[in-house]
């Protein structure tokens, strides 16, 4: 009898153990699992990591830069005899070429303008009076003339004579205007043009030490009795005597002038001139 216990007591300590056991192994499994759960989900974080990096070492350096505007070579300088625009020595570009400028703008047509030109895909300058932009609509007329992709140039806050004001005035009408043009579109202009083509030798200084590039005009007629009105001004633009390579052409912000605008950039062209883009002058 006794031995039969012992047995049966055995036996129960042998099952206890086997579950026990049973259950350790089923934990030890249980474990793993979460484990390789875990493995499994860290892998797709990574495989998700590795798709960006993928995304990113898969762009093209080159196809960024098509989202960049290219440096334009400055191939071009003013030749302060004449005022016209010439290669600079050694550069091997286009010499049948003329410059167009747009003097006392915004006033009225100015926005209206630079859309021609535009769509003509011709290059210009357009000469700023500070008084054009001294409340929101010069403003917003000048950010639209920036934006359209023609160059801002400064041609004084008030448009005086330089030649009769004070040195103290002329630094305030040339500083205080590359002041107001940066504070709307973010540049400084590159280029001068004084009123009445009076420069003198402060204002030089002046536009010197702003780093601007000074120029006058090879000719000009819309303020011209004569020559207001499209058609003259137009004829007189394409045939006048002083048309040459590199010939700097002077024009305003006036209706006739406007108006006259596609049949010049016509004419100019049927007599095989091309449009210099004033970045490319240095």
């Amino acid at each position: 009898m006794k031995r039969f216990w012992i047995m049966g007591m055995a036996l129960l300590l042998i099952a206890c153990a086997d579950q026990t056991e049973n259950e350790q192994s089923d934990a030890v499994e249980k474990e793993d699992e979460e484990v390789e759960l875990e493995v499994d989900e860290g892998e797709e974080g990574d495989s998700h990591l590795s798709k960006q990096d993928d995304e990113i070492e898969g762009t093209d350096p080159e196809d960024e830069m098509t989202n960049e505007e290219e440096e334009i070579e400055q191939v071009y300088e003013i030749n302060t005899a004449n005022w016209a625009v010439e290669p600079i020595e050694g550069e091997d570009v286009e010499e049948q070429v003329v410059l167009l400028t747009i003097d006392d703008a915004p006033h009225t047509y100015g926005v209206e303008m630079a859309h021609i030109l535009a769509d003509l895909d011709v290059p210009a300058i357009f000469f700023v009076n500070g008084h054009f932009i001294n409340d929101e609509e010069g403003e917003q007329e000048l950010k639209e003339i920036h934006e359209l992709g023609f160059e801002i140039g400064n041609h004084t806050m008030s448009h005086p004579n330089l030649s009769e004001i004070t040195e103290e005035e002329q630094m305030e009408e040339i500083v205080k205007l590359n002041e107001r043009i940066e504070e709307i579109i973010g540049e400084r202009p590159r280029f001068f043009r004084a009123p009445f083509g009076e420069n003198t030798d402060f204002s030089n200084q002046v536009v010197a030490t702003e780093q601007m590039t000074r120029m006058n005009w090879t000719y000009g007629y819309d303020w011209v009795a004569d020559y207001q009105n499209a058609e003259s001004l137009a004829d007189i633009m394409v045939n006048a005597p002083e048309l040459n390579n590199g010939a700097n052409l002077l024009m305003h912000d006036r209706e006739w002038t406007k108006d006259a605008l596609e049949e010049i950039v016509a004419g100019l062209r049927d007599k095989g001139y091309q449009f210099v883009d004033p970045e490319q002058i240095k």
